[in-house]
């Protein structure tokens, strides 16, 4: 992969991941909490995103690893206080799907241009078709990924918003192995996902 092919992905992924975490903060804002807004996070200016490990030596360390052929990373996340959400148990689950939707919406949005282009021959737009099948993949990547169900990813929050109350104990037991779950299944479960995402992206790009 060239320079600056790695380039245009890695500022992808940037804000990619920020404009799904912005998400979550403008979602729990409509649910009422504004603890993102206080803080400063409800901004597409990436500095207050950016997290050393997420924006910066994961994405480089996935991409030497992969051998140039897969590159992943996360912002920091963006706070918010259940407790001043309206319906604390289903607006968690509101708040946690709205990432992952705005990933899906930008994988939309560029399909749709990239089909405008190839049915109306939009020659000027052919050499940019690689770069948006790039934008599309990693939006879906990022989709689907923070959709598993392992804390603290946003499928997490998801299914608490639909686990019964007996199991909330368990749920928030498992919190404390998060990012040590999470490794693991990046390890030896990633696999189980990409094909998902292969066929999503074969559809909405043909």
């Amino acid at each position: 992969m060239s320079g600056p092919i790695l380039i245009f992905q890695l500022i992808i992924l940037l804000f990619s991941v920020i404009l799904h975490e912005v998400s979550h903060g403008y979602a729990a804002y409509l649910l009422g909490d504004d603890t993102a807004k206080v803080s400063g996070r409800l901004t597409l200016n990436p500095l207050p995103h950016l997290d050393l490990w997420g924006s910066f030596l994961f994405p480089l360390i996935s991409y030497l690893i992969s051998g140039g052929t897969f590159i992943f990373g996360w912002a920091k996340p963006v706070p918010f206080d259940p407790l001043k959400l309206r319906k604390p148990k289903r607006d968690i689950g509101l708040v946690g799907l709205a990432g992952p939707s705005a990933n899906l919406i930008i994988a939309l949005v560029f399909s749709i241009i990239v089909r405008l282009a190839r049915i109306f021959n939009w020659v000027f737009l052919a050499p940019l078709v690689n770069f948006f099948s790039i934008i599309i993949y990693l939006n879906l990547l990022l989709a689907i990924f923070n959709l598993v169900p392992i804390p603290p990813l946003d499928g997490s929050r998801v299914l608490y918003s639909l686990l019964p109350v007996k199991w909330e104990r368990f749920y928030w037991g498992l919190e404390r192995y998060g990012l040590i779950l999470v490794m693991i299944f990046v390890m030896f479960c990633f696999q189980w996902i990409t094909p998902l995402i292969d066929f999503l992206f074969n559809i909405l790009v043909g």
